[in-house]
């Protein structure tokens, strides 16, 4: 399921490598989608020199490509991002998504002479498709350069007009590896059903609400709490406050690790014993 990042300042030939690209991995028997801006744009009824003079506009079409971007990396098939790419946080936002998804991915920057990228814009035949200069200037100005030094950008390939594209090593880099472990910040929470919510809340609540009857009688030292073989805690120090803070604290813990059900009494009071000690 792996994700290629074309960027690029305008007119630097993304789309003609995203092309290549295409018949490549086509050629080795692979599937693969390629999202084009410029497509996603004409769709929505825009043309490229008001889609970005217009912030509103490229947020639409930015939302649409990455949600079109998760979709279909949920299959076995390559994904070519064909456009500027051009703001860092946004390429760190797929990167987030690729990751979540166990995706591997690499970021392909179509370098060229800014000159000669003007020359390439105005000798396009289609009128509708050359930038206006204040636009042209004002995206190069805009443009955030990836870095092959951070892990959203990287392993970062390189290319120009005049040079044939590293296809193996791009074929290696999104094939050849396994993809990175997501963590925290990017993998989902790992619950399949609302069956487990009502469960953990359910088991929470009833020891909590037992531990709470114990203090307010007070009582003193380890107690077994009634119902769960084998289960005691000292109570001798527990307030009601700092026991429903704990019980909140460990239900949204559990929601993002989701333990098998019969191990949440178990899991519970050892995160009491831990953060009250």
């Amino acid at each position: 399921m792996p994700l290629l990042v074309l960027t690029g300042v305008p007119c630097s030939g993304k789309t003609t490598r995203a092309k290549q690209l295409k018949e490549y991995f086509e050629g080795l028997n692979r599937e693969v989608h390629v999202l084009s801006e410029l497509e996603q744009t004409i769709k929505a009824g825009f043309d490229k020199n008001s889609l970005y003079q217009d912030s509103s506009k490229e947020k639409h079409i930015r939302g649409i490509l990455k949600s079109e971007v998760f979709r279909l990396l949920r299959s076995d098939n390559i994904v070519i991002l064909d456009g500027l790419n051009y703001i860092k946080g946004y390429r760190y936002e797929l990167y987030c998504g690729s990751k979540a998804n166990h995706s591997t991915q690499c970021t392909l920057l179509t370098q060229i002479n800014y000159e000669e990228a003007w020359k390439s814009n105005e000798n396009r035949s289609d009128d509708s498709e050359k930038y206006e200069k204040s636009v042209f200037d004002a995206l190069l100005m805009r443009y955030e350069e990836p870095d092959g030094k951070n892990r959203w950008d990287s392993p970062l390939f390189v290319t120009f007009s005049d040079r044939i594209l590293e296809f193996e090593e791009i074929s290696k880099a999104l094939l050849g590896k396994k993809a990175p472990p997501p963590n925290m910040s990017t993998q989902n929470a790992p619950l399949s059903s609302t069956n487990f919510l009502y469960d953990l809340n359910r088991i929470v609540k009833d020891m909590t609400d037992k531990l709470i009857q114990h203090i307010k009688n007070g009582d003193r030292g380890q107690i077994h709490i009634a119902g769960y073989k084998d289960l005691s805690i000292d109570v001798t120090n527990i307030t009601i406050q700092k026991l429903v803070i704990l019980s909140r604290q460990y239900f949204t813990y559990s929601k993002m690790h989701a333990p098998e059900i019969n191990q949440v009494p178990q899991l519970y009071i050892q995160y009491l014993r831990a953060n009250l000690n």
